[in-house]
């Protein structure tokens, strides 16, 4: 049941004191807001550092073809490795892991394509089937290349949205064929660029229909994706097996570090990982020695209120008013500040932060370090939770030394 005359005393009492209330009561808010920003802020870069890899596989492996170093089973170093499609087969034979898997040929050089009047140099990057499970584009109409294309090797290529906007500007390019050094291919679909520098004005092609138009024998590098529910150990073991499968094929020692050079999406993400698990700790280690300081000064309130109070008390007990009367005013008082001023801080903490998601979402600002600061209510609540349980801790102390005070002595008190 509530008890109305002791909240009423608590309102008057705290109104009686109202910059003392208020620098109390400003610290804990203070608290709570900072941990709320420093939270948000931890996930905003978290956000941003991710969003860069967005657009791959999260178990991607890259595989390139480089240079040997040392001499293996007679053979000299300085010898180049370039792929070829029985790699492939052998490592989708020999890998239990695996998931997706493509060739990827870059055709470097002067790749002169045009339509109609317009023309461009652009990438040409020829692959299979599965490239854009591995390094996903995102298909904005159309389709990409499917495993008939290049079976049957056909003259078909997906391009960029900023290719479409270059040659075709507001025409729709399914359907349509334009000029590769020469030779014509039909555009069966449009992707969104990703904005990267590196990922701007790509065409892609199949890799068997590269090898007829660029009369290729090989490629440089092979594009994995392993199965997103292995553990990290079967993770390396995988990308170990897949070296050692291409080190047999093309004769070069294992050990070998730039025979081949390998990239393992997944060591990466969870570098990054670790990362801002550790950022977070040192978050939630500086936002609670905030909340701490607040609760610290909160509980020295009480002190002097209760000594203050001290006449007051043994007025009532001498009125026949319990200890746990008065403890419970107290600790209502101490729990009403923690609580009311933690809100407010956790309110001000959320409303500037959507405030900085609106200026983010309309400003040109780089969003690939910081993107999307955001804060798990949850979390928040539960500091407002604790930060009360600790604001009762922090009122029971003084209320349990003011109750146990005799009445004589209080009466006494000056």
């Amino acid at each position: 049941m509530i008890d109305l005359d002791q909240w009423q005393e608590i309102y008057f009492t705290l109104k009686k004191n109202k910059l003392r209330t208020f620098l109390t009561g400003f610290s804990v808010a203070w608290g709570i807001f900072m941990l709320v920003l420093l939270l948000a802020a931890g996930k905003g870069f978290e956000n941003g550092v991710k969003s860069n890899f967005s657009d791959m596989s999260p178990t991607m492996v890259e595989i390139g073809g480089g240079e040997t170093s040392l001499s293996y089973k007679g053979l000299k170093p300085g010898r180049e490795i370039t792929f070829v499609e029985e790699d492939l087969r052998n490592i989708q034979s020999n890998i239990p892991q695996l998931e997706f898997l493509s060739a990827e040929f870059h055709a470097w050089g002067d790749n002169f394509v045009s339509y109609k009047n317009k023309e461009g140099n652009y990438n040409i990057i020829a692959c299979h089937a599965d490239y854009n499970k591995i390094e996903i584009n995102t298909i904005q109409d159309g389709r990409f290349i499917n495993k008939e294309d290049v079976e049957k090797k056909r003259k078909v290529a997906v391009i960029g949205s900023n290719i479409k906007e270059a040659l075709f500007k507001n025409t729709n390019p399914i359907g349509k064929y334009f000029i590769i050094k020469g030779v014509p291919f039909l555009i069966i679909g449009y992707f969104k660029d990703q904005g990267k520098p590196w990922r701007l004005g790509r065409i892609l092609i199949p890799y068997s229909t590269s090898q007829l138009v660029y009369n290729g024998n090989g490629f440089k590098n092979i594009m994995i994706s392993l199965k997103k529910n292995i553990t990290a150990d079967e993770n390396n073991k995988a990308v170990d097996n897949i070296k050692k499968i291409l080190a047999a094929k093309h004769l070069f020692d294992p050990q070998d570090p730039k025979a081949i050079w390998m990239f393992n999406f997944t060591e990466l993400l969870n570098m990054i990982g670790g990362l801002f698990i550790g950022i977070n700790i040192f978050v939630w280690i500086i936002g609670i020695g905030t909340i701490i300081a607040g609760i610290v000064g909160v509980s020295n309130i009480m002190i002097i209120t209760v000594k203050e109070r001290t006449k007051e008390i043994g007025i009532r007990k001498a009125l026949g008013a319990t200890p746990n009367s008065i403890i419970s005013l107290i600790v209502k008082e101490s729990m009403f500040i923690t609580s009311i001023f933690g809100y407010i801080g956790l309110a001000a903490g959320v409303i500037l932060i959507e405030l900085v998601n609106l200026w983010l979402s309309q400003s040109d600002i780089n969003k690939e370090t910081f993107a999307n600061p955001e804060i798990n209510l949850n979390v928040g609540l539960a500091a407002i939770v604790l930060l009360t349980i600790c604001g009762v801790i922090a009122g029971f102390i003084p209320a349990l030394k003011a109750s146990k005070v005799p009445p004589i002595e209080a009466l006494r008190a000056d």
